[in-house]
């Protein structure tokens, strides 16, 4: 578990202490300012595992406070009363990948239309994606997550995974400047690319089977559990889905989620080798 101080530095008067200049970086050419508010105070344990993470990673950042203010989730912030969290930096990060991974497939798919790369760009930047490449740099266990939070399973979820790289990515292009950050996204989400490219990524079947039978039947799949087996930590569920009147499954997995992707697999694989939408017009 990470660990920080309880209460942010204050100043004489009681406020919270402003960061010195090594805390306000200066990215780009012309040097703008981007102020960050007041940082926990970090124990030397946690400057260790910050290390640690940074050398395997094979970046390099000048405050380990704006580093471990990129994992701090808003859960903690409501708990403690922390004034910061990771929040501001995932909407700074959110951008710099963006303008990156746009420029990353603009320079190497010079063949592709606009749209294609727009379609391309939503798959790469995906919260699944995001939050795989979270899981590789082994972010999960960086998180700073209020007590809540952490019973909830906080360190698993997708979109808390995914907001902390992003965040990652936005105190890097601070500490770091953007030649940095970009460096460090072609560096991981390259392989990305090309995952999305030989379509071998993670695929959402839940989604893509409702848009295909919206775009066939004008309704929705609908899914029913057949079968749950197991205690409470460790179940395991068959799950099955309808379309237009036939079963297909079912799908198996360790959670409903999972079963339902599989269940939508299958769906979607069958249907799709038989059916197209332009189809529907036909019927």
């Amino acid at each position: 578990m990470p660990t920080i101080s309880s209460n942010p530095s204050k100043n004489k008067s009681g406020g919270s202490e402003k960061p010195d200049s090594s805390s306000e970086t200066s990215p780009g050419k012309r040097g703008i300012s981007l102020e960050v508010p007041a940082f926990p105070e970090l124990s030397s344990a946690r400057k260790k595992e910050l290390a640690a993470f940074l050398k395997a990673v094979g970046i390099r950042f000048k405050s380990f406070e704006l580093l471990n203010l990129s994992f701090i989730h808003r859960s903690m912030t409501n708990e403690s009363g922390y004034r910061c969290n990771n929040e501001r930096l995932e909407f700074l990060g959110d951008s710099i990948l963006g303008a990156a991974t746009a420029t990353l497939l603009y320079q190497g798919l010079a063949d592709r239309s606009e749209g294609d790369l727009a379609k391309i760009k939503s798959v790469v930047v995906s919260e699944d994606i995001l939050a795989g490449v979270a899981r590789e740099l082994q972010l999960d266990g960086l998180l700073i997550l209020g007590h809540g939070e952490e019973l909830s399973g906080g360190r698993t979820k997708n979109a808390i995974l995914a907001d902390a790289l992003e965040a990652l990515i936005g105190a890097l292009y601070l500490d770091s400047g953007y030649k940095a950050a970009f460096n460090f996204i072609r560096h991981r989400m390259g392989p990305e690319i090309t995952r999305v490219l030989d379509n071998r990524h993670y695929r959402d079947y839940k989604s893509l089977l409702q848009e295909l039978t919206q775009g066939l039947y004008r309704n929705y799949p609908v899914y029913r559990v057949l079968k749950r087996s197991g205690p409470e930590h460790d179940r395991f569920f068959w799950i099955e889905v309808s379309v237009e009147g036939k079963t297909f499954g079912p799908g198996m997995g360790r959670n409903k989620k999972a079963a339902e992707q599989e269940a939508a697999r299958i769906a979607y694989e069958e249907i799709g080798d038989t059916k197209t939408p332009a189809d529907s017009s036909k019927d």
